[in-house]
């Protein structure tokens, strides 16, 4: 029997909601969608109508496409003494991060009308087929499963922040937290809201009545949204930017994000140096790993990439004297040494479909009547380069996101991508050398332990051998291990097709409730 295709995502309902379309017929592009609104049910944290993202899309019988549906910034600035904008720190444990919510940490959501514009181009099913799995979800809710209820405990204090947070989101067993694992979530509201955006179209939430909600309650409470910000949003459609390493090609995220800038200087840098004789996991490969991590966030400051320079730089950035001369530097160094989620989906037609979203951590604001909890893009300082509330009106804010298509010379393709605020860079680099330079089957790939280098610091998960990681630690201003593999260095989920023997491969990343399935 002819498979249908299949799927990677992070939680077994998000993969579910897809399979559930695959096999009703619908196309890859029908099921990342459908998966894009499960997640919203079952990953509340890193998923949302209220956010944003990208599609690398690859039609079976056309060349890839970028759908740019990432959060816009305001078109007005608000003086900060009026700008309901709150602190919050949100604890991984071995770290923690500092993020802002409350109404004016919100950005112009772009989920809704990324999916309608998707739908409109690539999409096979009525719309209301595509959003029934989640609408069903959401009625008889979904159990928390232990990443969930970690996820929820890293970022309590923003969805404990207000009642209504607690109202959607809260313990039974422990009120005034979030839920915990084992309690079960329902979200009738967000069922109606699916199902409603279904008849009625993206204009309810952007000109209607969900837009004016929205609008109203920023108006009156601090928040930098208007009517003309909705009503103006746009959906990008970008061709993708191309990278070639060991005979294969990678399509990614193109500039004004910069995500797939950086994966591909990354690969382009590891190739200057050469990668004969590399083994994983060894001193030399994960020296010149290291090194390649930090030289690439150097290149990023010399770039302005950590500007918003990144249209300008694209012209110049994977320059081979431009790439020369950052290997220079990284082979003169000593010898001895936010909330995302990812959905991949490939259907036997050859279809493929590589979809990151994000929510940031959330606002702690749900939009009145409606489940969806909105963004807070503008409190997350990673993508916003010139301060907070220095942002440039109108504009599309850069991402580090960079879901991304592999193609092989035998015309073997596999999307893949990752969720990792800061570390989606390091985590997609270290997968695409597992596959492309160390020969590595998605599984193995995405599973195995992964590097991550931050001012000066090298982090390390559990699985790289004692002696190498001392010897490396000794060029760093620090070493912070990690137990086993964690949720901290993202979550790629992938999957592989081999169109001649008709065969699917995949992965879903463990750190991050990773699933896959072929069906």
């Amino acid at each position: 029997m002819t498979q249908a295709g299949a799927i990677a995502a992070g939680h077994p309902e998000t993969a579910n909601a897809a399979a559930e379309i695959l096999l009703d017929g619908g196309n890859a592009f029908d099921a990342a969608l459908a998966a894009l609104c499960a997640a919203c049910v079952a990953e509340p944290v890193l998923a949302s109508l209220g956010g944003g993202g990208f599609l690398t899309a690859r039609p079976a019988q056309g060349a890839p496409v970028v759908y740019d549906f990432f959060p816009q910034t305001p078109q007005t600035p608000m003086p900060l003494a009026e700008i309901d904008f709150v602190p919050v720190l949100a604890d991984f444990g071995t770290a923690q991060q500092e993020f802002h919510i409350g109404l004016g940490a919100m950005a112009v959501p772009g989920v809704v009308r990324g999916m309608a514009r998707i739908h409109r181009d690539l999409g096979s099913l009525p719309l209301a087929r595509i959003v029934e799995p989640a609408a069903a979800l959401a009625r008889a809710g979904v159990e928390v499963n232990a990443l969930q209820a970690y996820v929820f405990d890293v970022v309590r204090v923003i969805y404990s922040h207000t009642a209504d947070c607690l109202r959607h989101y809260g313990s039974r067993k422990r009120p005034g937290r979030p839920a915990l694992e084992g309690e079960v979530l329902r979200a009738p509201e967000l069922a109606d809201t699916l199902e409603a955006l279904a008849r009625e179209g993206e204009d309810l939430f952007y000109r209607g009545e969900i837009a004016y909600r929205l609008a109203a309650d920023c108006l009156s409470g601090g928040g930098l949204l208007r009517p003309g910000d909705l009503a103006d949003y746009r959906v990008e459609v970008r061709r993708p930017l191309e990278a070639e390493f060991n005979g294969a090609r990678v399509f990614t995220n193109p500039p004004p994000s910069m995500g797939g800038l950086l994966v591909a200087f990354g690969l382009e840098l590891m190739a200057a140096g050469g990668t004969e004789g590399f083994v994983f996991g060894s001193r030399d490969y994960l020296e010149r790993l290291a090194l390649v991590m930090e030289a690439t966030q150097a290149a990023r400051l010399e770039a302005k990439l950590h500007e918003g320079e990144t249209a300008a730089a694209a012209e110049t950035f994977l320059r081979p004297d431009f790439v020369r001369r950052f290997w220079q530097e990284v082979a003169a160094r000593p010898r001895a040494i936010r909330g995302t989620t990812q959905i991949s989906v490939i259907d036997r037609q050859g279809n493929a479909a590589s979809l990151t979203v994000t929510n940031g951590e959330g606002s702690a604001y749900l939009i009145p009547g409606t489940g969806v909890m909105m963004n807070n893009m503008l409190g997350e300082d990673d993508i916003n380069p010139h301060g907070f509330h220095s942002w440039p009106p109108d504009t599309r804010l850069a991402s580090m996101m960079a879901p991304s298509l592999v193609r092989w010379g035998d015309g073997t393709v596999e999307a893949t991508g990752s969720g990792g605020s800061a570390r989606i860079r390091t985590a997609m680099l270290q997968v695409l050398l597992n596959e492309l330079l160390f020969g590595m089957d998605p599984d193995a790939a995405v599973n195995a332990p992964r590097i991550h280098t931050d001012d000066g610091v090298l982090k390390a998960e559990a699985g790289f051998d004692d002696s190498v990681l001392r010897e490396l630690a000794a060029h760093f201003s620090g070493l912070e291990r990690w137990d086993g593999l964690n949720f901290y260095f993202g979550g790629a989920h992938g999957v592989r097709y081999d169109a001649s023997r008709g065969t699917f491969s995949g992965a879903g990343d463990s750190r991050r409730g990773g699933v896959y399935r072929c069906v």
